[in-house]
């Protein structure tokens, strides 16, 4: 089955010799760069480009054009490489017309095939505006295994600002040595095809042939692209193709089937979806002189679903920036004050009768007219924010939702996997009525720790060590119902490891609906044999990767996902206890087993730094309203609010209870 992924999502290869393939609405340059563990390129002739379209492992076009296809060979990579990331950007400006951006053209789409032709992942590159450069995609070696990861980094200084945060010292060098290769290939480049018409609209028009550079033309529009080479044996056309191969960037003879008097079909063979994203929600139209009105859904992407994903981390970079943008104007009026008062104080003269009250008092209202300003500015941001806040919120689908919104009332368990899941709300002090969802993209790709320790709530209210436990414990199992909740029936098995039994009133919503794999393990019997099963699943999974044969797994394996909820930890865990759980934490996550540690790091000190690798691979959230969330970018730590359930409320056993008889029904 083909992956369709999403922006940071990965998925694994079983092949070694691939092809990666790109359809754009443009001529578009392809190159591959190869990375070491840390992603860096070490030197000019680790990347494949039109200029130098072979490498070992690779082989790149030599010409811009609108569809490529690009040879890996994953198994002629040295040691040395861990990443090979597929780049693709526009053709300078001066190498002829064509788009500057990539937001004036149809989104890029590339797709990850084997020999035969069969897609394995694909990827459309959706919400690039300004840029003219992209790291498409990327494969990645992860504990012996290579993975594909969909990227979508886009570059608004072109390639040489993408070759330069790939670390390249000779980035603008290699940069202009592309546009002079694509500059002299430009007559062997490959237009985008016209658009398909209407069904009853197309004529039986035979298609013109080929003419390649040798003949002193150029490619017509449309005109199929030349045949890529094979990795040896068969022919990439397939068995039944005869005639000569030609290389990357060769002229070849057109496709047999254009020159036969019926029309060509540019659309993907592996692509199941090819038709562009219906457009977004129009906005009513605001009064003269007022701000639109916001609608929910209006970002870009390829569903309702991706569109308010990508609407909300879009409303999360808005009050990021406009709250950085206040702090700087604040900074500045302050820094502007001192400085005047420090020149007018410095002089004797000025301090003589009342002239220095009079510049103070000056300073001080240049002061306050400047933070006025910038907070005009703010209040102005915030209540447009605050807008479109009221209408996202309640058009979020279950997954995104909180738990007191109306979508869990009409819950139903859902056949696929959602994008992402709310753990919780994001606010800053400047605007502490605007609450951004915090969505963390699935499958999870790290562990979660929910933090039972002492903490200092931002609301000043005081919680006790025994409070702190019962509450860490209630956002585990809430956060345990949602995971449940958003996977398909069978796909998501939950495991619990009590070994004192202090759990057992906050884990009812989860025991009394029959939810979890098994009853809680109790006591340091029950904790090896959990540990020793998951450990065990790890490595079973991780071998079968490594070896290219994901199907060989023991007959009725448990292919789902699996999560571990471990209460009171250290209380009744060893050392053997403690290093599974770190091995869990670190290799789980890539072969589906995540752990959700429910613990206060000061009460597991006594570990020393055994246990400093175990918290840091994990991310940490809190029972209560907390701080600690920070972001390098705003300078200040956003306040985080787990997703409580409301007091009262029936709405996790409702959920549960739904769960658990698709869970029944399933296993029928």
């Amino acid at each position: 089955m083909t992956a369709e992924l999403v922006r940071g999502q990965n998925h694994p290869l079983s092949q070694s010799r691939l092809e990666i393939r790109v359809s754009a609405g443009a001529p578009v340059v392809a190159a591959a760069a190869l990375g070491d563990e840390n992603g860096r390129i070490h030197g000019v002739e680790w990347v494949a480009h039109p200029g130098a379209p072979t490498r070992p492992g690779l082989e790149v076009s030599r010409q811009a054009a609108a569809n490529h296809r690009l040879a890996v060979d994953l198994d002629a990579m040295t040691e040395a490489v861990h990443r090979v990331s597929v780049l693709l950007a526009l053709p300078a400006p001066g190498s002829g017309p064509g788009p500057a951006r990539f937001g004036a053209v149809a989104a890029p789409f590339v797709a990850v095939t084997g020999l035969d032709g069969s897609e394995i992942a694909g990827y459309t590159i959706t919400g690039l505006e300004t840029e003219s450069a992209v790291v498409a995609l990327e494969l990645y070696r992860r504990q012996g295994a290579w993975r594909v990861r969909a990227v979508g980094q886009g570059y608004a200084g072109g390639l040489a600002d993408l070759l330069t945060d790939q670390g390249l010292p000779e980035a603008v060098q290699l940069a202009g040595a592309v546009d002079e290769a694509v500059t002299r290939g430009l007559a062997r480049s490959v237009q985008a095809p016209p658009s398909r018409p209407a069904d009853g609209d197309r004529s039986r028009q035979p298609a013109a042939p080929a003419v390649g550079p040798e003949q002193g033309g150029t490619a017509p529009q449309g005109a199929p692209g030349p045949v890529p080479p094979s990795y040896g044996g068969q022919p990439a056309g397939g068995p039944g193709q005869t005639g000569p191969q030609p290389a990357y960037g060769g002229t070849g003879a057109a496709d047999p089937s254009a020159t036969a008097g019926g029309p060509i079909d540019y659309s993907h063979p592996g692509r199941r979806n090819s038709a562009p994203p219906p457009p977004p929600p129009t906005a009513p139209l605001a009064p003269p002189g007022q701000p639109a009105r916001p609608v929910a859904g209006d970002a870009t992407g390829w569903s309702m679903e991706e569109r308010l994903y990508n609407q909300v981390w879009g409303m999360f970079e808005d009050l990021a920036r406009t709250a950085a943008a206040y702090r700087s104007a604040v900074d500045f009026a302050e820094s502007r004050m001192d400085k005047e008062l420090e020149q007018a104080l410095s002089d004797p003269r000025s301090r003589i009768g009342g002239q220095s009250d009079a510049v103070r008092e000056a300073a001080r209202a240049r002061h306050a007219q400047l933070v006025g300003q910038a907070r005009e500015v703010l209040d102005r941001d915030l209540a447009q924010l605050a807008a479109e806040a009221d209408v996202v919120e309640p058009a979020l689908p279950p997954a995104f939702a909180r738990w007191d919104n109306p979508a869990w009332h009409a819950y139903r368990v859902p056949m696929e996997i959602p994008m992402a899941l709310r753990l919780g709300d994001l606010r800053l002090p400047e605007a502490d009525r605007i609450r951004i969802p915090m969505l963390l993209r699935l499958p999870l790709e790290r562990g979660l720790w929910i933090d039972s320790g002492r903490a200092d709530p931002v609301d000043g209210s005081f919680t006790d060590s025994h409070d702190m436990r019962r509450l860490a414990m209630e956002a585990a199992v809430a956060h345990a119902a949602r995971l449940l909740a958003v996977y398909p029936a069978g796909e998501f098995t939950v495991h619990v490891i009590d070994p004192a039994g202090s759990g057992e009133q906050p884990l009812a919503p989860l025991t009394r609906t029959g939810v979890p794999a098994a009853p809680p393990a109790r006591g340091a019997a029950g904790v090896a044999e959990v540990l020793g099963r998951l450990t065990q699943r790890v490595d079973l999974v991780q071998m079968a990767l490594r070896g290219g044969a994901p199907d060989a797994l023991p007959p009725g394996f448990d292919t789902s996902q699996q999560l571990l909820i471990v209460n009171d930890f250290p209380h009744g865990f060893d050392d053997r206890a403690v290093n599974q759980l770190r091995y869990l934490a670190d290799e789980g996550p890539s072969v589906g087993v995540h752990l959700m540690m429910v613990a206060d790091r000061e009460e597991s000190a006594g570990y020393g730094p055994l246990l400093d690798p175990l918290w840091r691979s994990l991310l940490r959230l809190t029972p209560v309203p907390d701080d600690h969330l920070a972001d390098p970018w705003v300078g200040h730590a956003w306040t985080y609010e787990p997703p409580l359930v409301p007091p009262g409320s029936q709405i996790l056993h409702q959920v549960l209870t739904q769960v658990a008889a698709a869970r029944r029904s399933w296993s029928r």
